[in-house]
């Protein structure tokens, strides 16, 4: 059956490790389950999820992982799982390594861990490279993704799977292409470093302030104040923000809005990238590797991250013309239905799991 691993005999058993904060983390247990999985969650962070807690034993954050390797080896003991599935590797990867548990590890890749951590000092380097060496199975988002792990360290088994979004919320593809006048473009990444929300209002303002476009960007993320405060001096009143919200809500909200933009610095394969194509957004996102995999020329619009003009040019374009662009959202939605539907995506990575643990 798509979307669903039929596992034999006995429920396969998976110890996770992961912040248990994620929404990347909840939905992908939640799948686990769905598909028939016994899931146990281990995670240091506090979170809805329920979860093993794993203490912080040393006031210093770089010994957190460590420490935890006995309770890790204990739950190990207890829970006896079939495969061990840490999640980041210089944290729970690393982790995971330093157990040295008798049954197999799959370890996924975030995107950061591989592409930002590894490049802050040598120690970081070498956890990450530890735990890639040590793991039975590594899994990526992306091509790049997995070239740049492979950078690091020699690893043995390697599989390319995007997160992806679930068939149902396909449902809420747009019907209807016509454009909004002004433009309703949508910033779905926070407020943070890596996400470059600074660059895109500094850029844009000006077609705020003509009214050509309509910006929603996210009410929530550590450069939230810091960016209000530009925004009111760029755009005045302007300027639209939404709050955190469930999942499929925010999927919805998106779904009323006309452009996708983004302009992360490091991406790998972009979850909220996958999910606006599969709505039926234009998606336009900054020119870097992982973005590529999925975007060009025919499917979508990439600008230069240190050109604010290039971005500029791309949305005028847009608004001033009549295009709807229902080619290209036509062909996004089906490239997602190939390849970015979650539920089949994580019947993937079940079947890896069992072939590791010889449970296929």
């Amino acid at each position: 059956m798509a979307g669903q691993t039929e596992i034999e005999r006995s429920p396969l058993r998976v110890l996770v490790l992961a912040d248990c904060r994620s929404f990347h983390t909840e939905r992908y247990v939640a799948e686990l389950r769905r598909q028939g999985c016994c899931v146990l969650v281990a995670s240091l962070e506090h979170g809805s999820l329920h979860h093993f807690k794993l203490k912080a034993h040393s006031p210093l954050q770089s010994l957190y992982y460590p420490l935890t390797v006995p309770a890790i080896r204990a739950l190990v003991g207890r829970f006896m799982p079939d495969i061990i599935n840490p999640h980041f590797a210089s944290g729970y990867g690393f982790t995971a390594a330093l157990a040295r548990p008798r049954v197999p590890i799959l370890l996924h890749l975030w995107g950061s861990d591989i592409l930002l951590v590894p490049n802050k000092s040598a120690l970081h380097r070498a956890k990450t490279k530890l735990a890639l060496q040590s793991a039975s199975g590594v899994i990526g988002d992306s091509e790049y993704l997995l070239q740049e792990a492979a950078k690091i360290a020699g690893f043995r088994q390697q599989r390319k799977i995007v997160w992806g979004i679930e068939k149902e919320c396909l449902t809420w593809h747009r019907e209807d292409y016509r454009l909004s006048r002004p433009l309703k473009v949508i910033v779905p990444r926070p407020h943070e470093p890596v996400y470059n929300n600074a660059f895109l209002l500094e850029a844009l303002a000006p077609l705020i302030n003509d009214r050509l476009i309509d910006v929603t960007w996210p009410g929530f993320g550590s450069m939230l104040s810091a960016f209000q405060r530009k925004a009111t001096e760029l755009a005045g009143n302007q300027v639209h923000y939404y709050e955190c919200m469930p999942r499929r809500e925010f999927l919805q909200f998106e779904a009323s809005h006309d452009i996708y933009l983004s302009a992360a610095l490091s991406d790998s394969s972009p979850a909220s990238l996958i999910e606006a194509m599969g709505l039926g957004l234009i998606p336009v996102a900054g020119d870097i590797p992982g973005v590529r995999e999925w975007l060009g020329p025919d499917n979508g619009c990439l600008f230069d991250l240190s050109e604010p003009d290039s971005l500029c040019e791309i949305l005028t374009d847009i608004a001033g013309r009549d295009d709807n662009h229902a080619l290209m959202r036509k062909t996004n939605l089906e490239k997602v239905k190939r390849v970015g539907i979650f539920e089949n995506n994580i019947a993937e990575t079940i079947g890896i799991m069992c072939e590791l643990a010889g449970k296929s």
